[in-house]
């Protein structure tokens, strides 16, 4: 026998020893009179049993104040530090609205006291370390991922960033330049201008997050203002510390107190985040931007995280459209109409105020207005007919069984924990995560349609358009709606903006 067939039957043999196995198995109450179904979807499972973490076993109020939630993991020689930082955007000097976000590149980007930027920079490359620092509107975050074997190193080097950065010059220079590069093509891509226009219209003009960056503002920025915002903002006090990865609880509690002993600027509260937003007037807003699809965007206002109605509006919203190939919206318009590739919904809650419902899709310019009235025909029938038994239960088991997959590591567990005590969940609703399944599964037919009544009223529709006008005001000649027809509001011309000032383009 060749070596070649030998190596066959051994294989063979192999795998016949291990069906045996498995059919064994499968098998194993077979004399008992079990027998193993003929479909998948006859198996039957016991319920999962499952505890989300405790936030307070791993909850520690550090020497100086800052709390820390520290989750060992000691399957990996890696530790992972997140820094959240209570302060964002909202901040931020009127005429200096990129400050946030250059300030949070050069800290990694600029260098330190002892460490020229490129320095920084090889030596954390050398010890295979990554440091981020990213800006939010409501929130900043440090992150440094660093190899067991270097923490204290990398501990030594997120120290000095965080009280020593150098902000070099150079740097700074080529980051403005390559930041007013991006700037000069902001309206290149029609998904661009949507989500400024989105904003816009679910917020306001004057409201914080829509206090964009111009070319004048970016050109302002210089070393000092970076310093100043820096040492205004960057203190222990403003600190929550979430902790992952391979160490021992109490070792890492002297690491990270001595991480934030005598910090050298003193501390500063940065005050509540403003609430002021303006929801825009119900009409359709047309942006003409020549571009081979129209992109659609119907809203409504929203609501915060801790309203009433936030589990049933959850749960209505993926019936509707969050919830992929078996929402209502993606079967309507994607898989019975064919008009689009992708179409869906959203509804989070907010945190500091109520962010806004939204349907969205792509369509082809002339099929813009009759795919919109299919999206607002679903808003309308969700809020007058029951859903279907099988609708409810295939939404709340979406939301039930993934439960698990928000802590399914170490990471996850410290990220979400650290998130809480950051945006006030840990104070105001401490036991959220143990009660959450319960609150969806209470979720009735009848909270469906009396959260979609109330919250997704056609008469507050907002609906934003970027293509081809002419195109798209023509529509389909086999269906005779229009989009003036699917508001009782105006069709408003919206213009585009300068994109280095962002002032309206008279056409």
């Amino acid at each position: 026998m060749t070596k070649q067939k030998k190596a066959y039957f051994g294989l063979f043999a192999t795998v016949m020893v291990l069906l045996g196995v498995l059919s064994s198995a499968g098998c194993g109450e077979a004399g008992q009179g079990a027998a193993i179904p003929d479909r998948p979807e006859k198996l039957s499972f016991g319920p999962l049993v499952y505890n989300p973490p405790n936030a307070d076993d791993y909850r520690v109020k550090l020497a100086g104040g800052t709390v820390a939630y520290l989750v060992p993991d000691r399957s990996r020689p890696l530790v992972n530090i997140v820094i959240y930082v209570r302060v964002g955007d909202y901040v931020v000097p009127l005429g200096k609205e990129p400050l946030s976000e250059v300030m949070a590149s050069m800290l990694t980007q600029g260098g330190t006291r002892s460490k020229t930027a490129q320095e920084l920079e090889e030596r954390l490359e050398f010890l295979a370390a990554q440091l981020n620092v990213g800006a939010a509107d409501t929130e900043m975050s440090v992150r440094l991922n660093v190899l067991t074997q270097h923490l204290d190193e990398g501990l030594t080097i997120l120290r000095e960033v965080l009280t020593a950065p150098r902000f070099q010059e150079d740097r700074l220079a080529l980051l403005k330049q390559q930041r007013l590069q991006a700037m000069k093509q902001r309206n290149d891509d029609s998904a661009d201008i949507e989500r400024r226009e989105r904003g816009f219209l679910a917020y306001g003009e004057s409201f914080f997050t829509n206090r964009h960056a111009t070319a004048a503002s970016l050109e302002s920025i210089t070393r000092d203002d970076l310093a100043a915002f820096h040492q205004e903002w960057f203190h222990p006090s403003s600190f929550v510390i979430a902790v992952s990865g391979d160490f021992e609880r109490e070792a890492m509690i002297k690491k990270v107190d001595a991480l934030l002993a005598e910090w050298p600027t003193p501390a500063k509260a940065a005050g509540p985040v403003p609430t002021n937003t303006a929801f825009g007037s119900p009409g359709v807003y047309l942006v003409d931007k020549a571009v081979n699809q129209g992109r659609v965007t119907v809203m409504v206002p929203g609501i915060r995280r801790d309203d009433a109605d936030y589990f049933g509006v959850m749960v209505m919203n993926r019936i509707l459209g969050g919830g992929g190939f078996t929402s209502r919206i993606m079967k309507r318009v994607r898989s019975d109409e064919g008009l689009a590739y992708s179409a869906g919904s959203s509804f989070p809650g907010g945190v500091y105020y109520p962010l806004v419902f939204a349907a969205a899709f792509q369509t082809k310019s002339l099929t813009v207005a009759y795919a919109t009235s299919i999206v607002m025909d679903e808003m309308k029938r969700i809020a007058t007919e029951a859903v279907s038994d099988q609708e409810l239960h295939t939404a709340k088991r979406a939301f039930i069984d993934t439960f698990p997959q928000t802590f399914a590591n170490a990471d996850q567990i410290a990220n979400a924990l650290g998130s809480d005590e950051v945006t006030g969940r840990y104070a105001t609703d401490p036991g959220y995560w143990r009660t959450y399944r319960a609150k969806v599964d209470g979720v009735t037919k009848a909270d469906v349609v009396r959260v979609a009544k109330k919250y997704l009223a056609a008469e507050k529709a907002v609906i934003l358009v970027v293509g081809p006008k002419q195109d798209i005001l023509k529509g389909h000649p086999d269906h005779a709606v229009t989009l003036q027809s699917l508001s009782a509001g105006a069709l408003k011309d919206v213009p585009l903006r300068d994109p280095l000032t962002m002032k309206p383009v008279a056409r």
